[in-house]
């Protein structure tokens, strides 16, 4: 959620002037060789590293506390109900959706106490988390895509189950890059880190692109087949755009691993405004989308219950 390592609170404290690139140093988990262009005017200071300390933690721990309760009201509706739950947003699709966030807010409490208290339980577990952590943001966004775009999830049969292993065999692999590009970091603390080698690396660039393919090129893709294929709008209802939630929810955090690439490659020229508040914009587009994992489920009854009460009238 945004770029920052824990650093001593007296370099965070500081009211020394530094320049661009020590900031991006002692800041950012940036490689030292991957720093922004110098900037020589004005002192510049970004306080973004204490806020995050301050607000995530609790942030995720109700966030998680309310992704369990929401999940699991999903799942008792399915299976007190499990034949109420029809075409567009039949039990299978459901069942699935609720696994991928129970398995995302799962990970959220290790990743609070990591950022409040340090990681503590080693590289691999961290690779593993953000293993799951994408896998699940993949199986979702696939889950999403083939619900909108076939019939396939309309009944629980081999060709189904088939399409089930397929999809999510295909999001752990789609994850495995951000296993392979986190890591751990020590700075006053061991922190667990979604990029832990340098920006222009190929596993990082594959994770990245990957990330933008599922953020912001497959809801536009689907959004131009909407318009494009006449059958495809045809289906289309409340009960379908609810699941669309979950692409609304992330299309801001893609938007920001975007313009973090540009800074990167130069294409856009960093300045201190943007140093300053980069990542501010960044840590709230994630924190949006990290809110998925308790709306989606909370969206899902909603949709389920109007269309009951539509169908009695």
């Amino acid at each position: 959620m945004g770029n920052c390592i824990p650093v001593s609170p007296s370099l965070l404290e500081s009211q020394n002037t530094l320049d661009l690139e020590e900031i991006m140093g002692n800041f950012s988990y940036y490689d030292s060789n991957d720093t922004f262009l110098e900037y020589d005017a004005a002192p510049c200071h970004n306080q973004y590293c204490p806020f995050f300390q301050h607000v995530a933690p609790p942030f995720l721990a109700v966030t998680c506390a309310a992704a369990a309760l929401a999940t699991g009201a999903l799942l008792v509706a399915l299976a007190k109900r499990p034949h109420a739950w029809g075409w567009p947003l039949s039990r299978v699709l459901v069942a699935q959706l609720g696994m991928g966030t129970g398995l995302f807010a799962a990970l959220l409490p290790a990743v609070a106490l990591g950022i409040g208290q340090g990681w503590r339980l080693g590289t691999g577990l961290c690779r593993l988390t953000h293993l799951l952590w994408h896998c699940s943001l993949f199986a979702q966004g696939l889950l999403v895509a083939s619900g909108f775009c076939s019939s396939a999830w309309c009944r629980w049969d081999p060709r189904s189950q088939r399409l089930a292993v397929a999809l999510w065999a295909g999001a752990l692999l789609l994850a495995t890059p951000a296993a392979l590009t986190s890591g751990t970091v020590v700075a006053q603390e061991v922190t667990c880190v979604r990029r832990s080698v340098g920006v222009h690396s190929p596993g990082y660039l594959l994770h990245l692109s990957l990330c933008l393919c599922l953020f912001l090129l497959l809801p536009a893709a689907l959004l131009v087949a909407t318009l494009a294929v006449p059958r495809l709008r045809v289906p289309w209802e409340p009960a379908v755009g609810v699941t669309w939630l979950f692409f609304g929810l992330w299309v801001p955090y893609g938007v920001g691993l975007a313009v973090e690439l540009l800074l990167h490659t130069h294409v856009l020229q960093p300045t201190c405004g943007i140093f300053q508040h980069f990542d501010y914009a960044l840590g709230l587009g994630e924190g949006l989308g990290v809110l998925h994992c308790c709306l989606g489920p909370l969206a899902l009854l909603g949709a389920r219950l109007c269309h009951r009460r539509g169908a009695t009238r």
